[in-house]
């Protein structure tokens, strides 16, 4: 029978061909295409803020890391097979049917292509992967001196930060190149019958157990370089648990282990490469033996024995002189040194004299308006048009009145414009991108001042086109803010042909430097393609003087502009020279600080404003510095980075890699200088080190003794995370006068009692200084928590908010509880906020509470609560405290509420107040006679009746329920209160 004759493999046609190599030419040219839109984009960007120095720069760097990278990697790889394929056996010995015999005839069909592929696809990907390391490269090209040296080995500090970090990445490649020579060679002399798991006779060649053997060699000469160079990263070790840095354990067993350990390597190595020459295996597998059994003995048993043995049950005489070096490690790294901080004694006993609102500097200066809670206030009084909107939470900066000549706090905002906000026929493409396209006016309010409606005070200190507030502003217009989420086409070929929305009767065409030209067909298709937006082509609104602003959100463009740095979460405006500007600070930070403890970015800066996760980055450091204070201008969108720290060796580094980017502190103005804030997350880490790092001795330190706690925010419902600290004009004790200071309290560890008070000085003449205020440790000042418990436990504050609730036209929120430091002890403010449950409403001052020598008082202003305060009974706070701080639960565990006469005395009330409160309890108690009756009708009279009755309370309180924001308000708010 005739057998038919194989079927071919199907042929393409010539003219199918041309087709699919068209189609593979246009996708290959369309994703060239849309690579290239990326990074010309960047590079207009680049251009249009004058830092293209940092493109090229860093773009540079990556194409010189990928090209060694890819090359190196590439190259040995296919040196690795290139040898093993010349050096394969002719002839593979096999009794049965060998599986690698089709591979093998299909890669022997074209070896020098698979060799070749293999090679360039390795190339690659080590490629792309040794680019990202172009800053720990530059570092290390440009490293400086820090003028300390470690005390453990002697070498300066600027080598473990940009040294080490250069030669483990070396060290890493080294191990990657190996292992990647080994297995190309492993699988190549496999595949060929150079090393086989069955079948008669040798089964492994001499040439692959040379080639096998070396690279082993290698592999394990770069390991014992390893031991080498991993001695000096035990500095940063944590198996202290306390602490991080080298321990008893570490510089007693692993220290030694580490050099006998590479030893032994080089040993290995050695025996390896000795047994690759004289064609053993027994001399590689005795020295590989070797080498497993010494790491485990000597790398790992004896150092756990020492540590169970002699360390845990001796920890206290052993660890100190390490804790010692890791102390003064970390005061230096976050700048938390003597020379830095300052402690001062502060007695908590207060003064017999009732404090008043006038008089004392920072009780004058207390701060009513929370910038966490009144953004929608802002937007209620200020908003103007629905494509306006304000940041949240808003900011506190401070200004000096031309007039009077007094500095105070103000919060402030800038009107910007919120794309989001655009509805109907605002958001067609022209009018989203080319009509409205900016903000209009600098917002600012008196933080210490509410008008009589409980609203803050805007009257003469808006700056907006009219520039008639009193803080004057040159240029209002906002085109770069935080809400500014979308590109906007400005400029126009005609002065009279005005289209950017500004006023209700007027237009506007930009006439500043920022943006970049679509002056040409070839960049308005880049922007086209960028967008995905075909109207760049075929509008004619874009012509020859239209200009394109993007990245307009002033943290992108300065972390766009200088990726080497760290910026602050809290950009804010100020008013600087007359222009509206957004100060954004900005850390050099580093990770290899010998000693110093190592934190987290994201937990440190952790607190009940944030999201949970933090401000900042889950990124680990061990030293920061705020070394940089960036601005970029709302109008015209320029970043400007100034140095702040001229010694930070870091910085000088970057400044190396990067020349004349950063301009020298000697340029910043005396105007600009007056609106730098010290940095708040960088306060947040540094005040959870010192709720340590104050502890001068080492044996203190292991023993826990005398640590303090950043406690909880006690003003959110249910809230665990830590209290934020909050910028305050204060007079510190013994001061005449106040200053702007970021402040926080600090409790006794695992205690809701008062240890210290914390503030960094944002006066230029002391800006940087920390002062901590100590408390006694044998008294017992309450903390935020128990004071806020003291607030809850007040029967006439509690009455207060109980007649919001049942009224169900409103809520009550709790403003941030202030801690002031006075010369006649510790006063406590916090401010009670109404808000009502209609989408219209906003927070508006309801009631300010303190707490001062045991007494609480309330009022529809400070000097009320003041005077409330002195003539109510005291109400000490007593009890062992046993609460836990931040991140953990806010109650106060055993902490009580104790008063001579009751578990809580009311605060003395005028006549009439007291007869309405009593009418209103009456009143309630009524309306639940009636409803235990069922009948509607008394039912509805009763809740008149005690609508009435709260309504006389809150009049004569001071407050009405029928204010214009909770007229319309549905019955169904609920109090916003803390836990406790």
């Amino acid at each position: 029978m005739a057998m038919r004759p194989p079927i071919g493999m199907p042929s393409m046609s010539k003219r199918s061909k041309r087709v699919l190599i068209t189609l593979v030419a246009l996708v290959v040219l369309a994703i060239l295409w849309f690579q290239f839109v990326g990074v010309f984009v960047d590079w207009l960007w680049f251009g249009e803020v004058g830092y293209r120095q940092v493109w090229t720069t860093e773009i540079v760097s990556k194409i010189v890391l990928f090209l060694i990278g890819g090359i190196g990697a590439g190259g040995v790889v296919f040196l690795a097979l290139n040898t093993a394929y010349r050096s394969r056996p002719v002839f593979v010995p096999s009794g049965e049917v060998d599986p690698l015999s089709p591979y093998r005839t299909v890669v022997s069909s074209r070896p020098k292509t698979f060799v070749f592929a293999i090679s360039i696809l390795v190339g690659l990907i080590c490629a792309f992967s040794t680019q990202g390391d172009w800053q720990t490269v530059q570092l290390w090209l440009h490293a400086v001196s820090f003028g300390k040296s470690d005390p453990q080995f002697g070498h300066d500090v600027g080598f473990y930060v940009f040294t080490l970090p250069f030669l483990q990445m070396i060290i890493s490649w080294l191990f990657a190149l190996a292992a990647l020579s080994f297995f190309a060679v492993l699988v190549t002399q496999y595949l060929y019958g150079g090393l086989r798991f069955s079948g008669p006779g040798r089964r492994i060649t001499s040439q692959a157990s040379l080639q096998l053997s070396l690279l082993v060699g290698v592999f394990v000469l770069v390991k014992a370089i390893q031991y080498w160079f991993d001695r000096y990263a035990l500095l940063f070790s944590n198996r202290g648990g306390k602490f991080t840095g080298a321990s008893y354990t570490d510089v007693n067993a692993v220290l030694p282990a580490k050099i006998i350990l590479m030893v032994i390597a080089a040993i290995c190595a050695v025996g390896f490469i000795v047994g690759a020459f004289l064609r053993s295996v027994k001399l590689p597998a005795i020295a590989l033996a070797l080498l497993v059994l010494s790491s485990v003995l000597i790398g790992g048993v004896w150092p756990l024995i020492l540590q169970q043995v002699v360390v845990n049950p001796n920890g206290i005489t052993k660890e100190p002189p390490y804790i010692a070096k890791n102390i003064a490690a970390t005061r230096a790294a976050y700048d938390i040194g003597s020379d830095k901080v300052k402690y001062v004694n502060y007695s908590d006993e207060t003064s017999s004299t009732p404090l008043t609102a006038t008089g004392n500097p920072t009780i004058s200066n207390a701060r009513l308006l929370d910038p966490n809670i009144l953004s929608s206030t802002f937007t209620q009084n200020e908003q103007q048009k629905n494509f306006y909107g304000f940041a949240d939470p808003l900011s506190v900066d401070r200004y000096t009145d031309p007039k009077t000549g007094k500095t105070q706090d103000y919060i402030v905002a800038v009107r910007e414009l919120n794309t989001a906000g655009l509805t109907g026929d605002q958001t067609n493409w022209i009018q989203e991108h080319m009509v409205y396209t900016h903000g209009n006016g600098f917002i600012a309010t008196p933080a210490n001042q509410v008008g009589s409606d409980g609203y803050p005070v805007f009257s003469g200190n808006v700056s907006d086109v009219s520039n008639s507030g009193t803080i004057k502003v040159t240029q209002p217009r906002i085109y770069y803010g935080s809400q500014a989420t979308t590109y906007a086409i400005v400029g126009s070929d005609s002065p009279n042909s005005n289209r950017e929305y500004d006023t209700d009767s007027t237009s506007y065409t930009y006439a500043g430097s920022g943006g970049v030209k679509l002056d040409n067909l070839f960049d308005r298709l880049v922007f086209a393609t960028h967008y995905g937006e075909a109207n760049f082509l075929f509008s004619s609104e874009i012509n020859g003087n239209s200009k394109i602003m993007y990245n307009r959100d002033p943290l992108d463009r300065v972390r766009k502009a200088a990726p080497f740095l760290t910026t602050d979460s809290n950009p804010y405006p100020a008013v600087v020279d007359g222009k509206i500007v957004w100060i954004v600070d900005a850390y050099t930070t580093a990770q290899n600080y010998p000693y110093s403890q190592s934190v987290s970015l994201a937990s440190s800066t952790t607190n009940s404003q944030t999201t949970g996760t933090g401000a900042q980055a889950n990124t680990d450091v061990s030293y920061i510095r705020n070394s940089v204070k960036a601005t970029v201008d709302a109008y015209t969108g320029a970043v400007t980075l100034y140095s702040v720290d001229d010694a930070d060796p870091v910085l000088k580094a970057w400044e190396g890699v990067f020349p004349n980017l950063i301009k020298p502190s000697s340029d910043i103005s005396t105007d600009l200088r007056a609106h730098f804030r010290y940095p708040q997350d960088l306060f947040e880490i540094q005040r959870k080190l010192l709720t340590q790092y104050h502890v001068d001795s080492p044996v203190d330190f292991f023993q826990n003794s005398n640590y303090w706690d950043v406690p909880a925010d006690p003003t959110e419902a249910g809230n665990t995370a830590a209290q934020p600290p909050y910028y305050q004009q204060i007079a510190l004790p013994g001061q005449t006068s106040t200053s702007f200071q970021l402040t926080s309290a600090l409790t006794i560890y695992q205690r809701q009692f008062m240890a210290a008070f914390v503030s960094a000085s944002s006066d230029p003449k002391t800006y940087g200084d920390l002062t901590v205020l100590q408390l006694p440790q044998n008294t017992q000042t309450p903390g935020p928590v128990l004071i806020q418990q003291a607030f809850n436990s007040n029967q006439a504050i509690s009455n207060f908010v109980t007649t919001r609730q049942t009224s169900g036209r409103s809520q009550v929120i709790y403003g941030n509880l202030l801690t002031l430091p006075t010369d006649n002890g510790l006063l406590y403010v916090e401010p009670l906020y109404i808000k009502g449950v209609s989408t219209s409403a906003s927070p508006q001052l309801g009631q300010v509470l303190v707490w001062y020598a045991n007494r609480v008082g309330y009022g529809t202003t400070l000097a009320d609560a003041l005077q409330v305060a002195a003539a109510s009974a005291p109400t000490p706070i007593t009890g062992t405290g046993t609460g836990t701080s931040s991140g953990s639960s806010t109650s106060s565990g055993s902490a009580t509420l104790s008063s001579s006469s009751s578990p809580s005395t009311p605060v003395v009330l005028p006549s009439d107040q007291a007869q309405a409160l009593s009418a209103m309890d009456a009143a309630n108690k009524a309306l639940a006679t009636a409803k235990a009756s069922g009948d509607l009708g008394k039912i509805g009279a009763a809740s008149q009746a005690l609508e009435d009755a709260v309504n006389n309370y809150l009049k004569l309180a001071g407050t009405s329920l029928t204010t214009p924001s909770t007229t319309s308000a549905a019955p169904t708010a609920t109090a916003t209160s803390p836990t406790g």
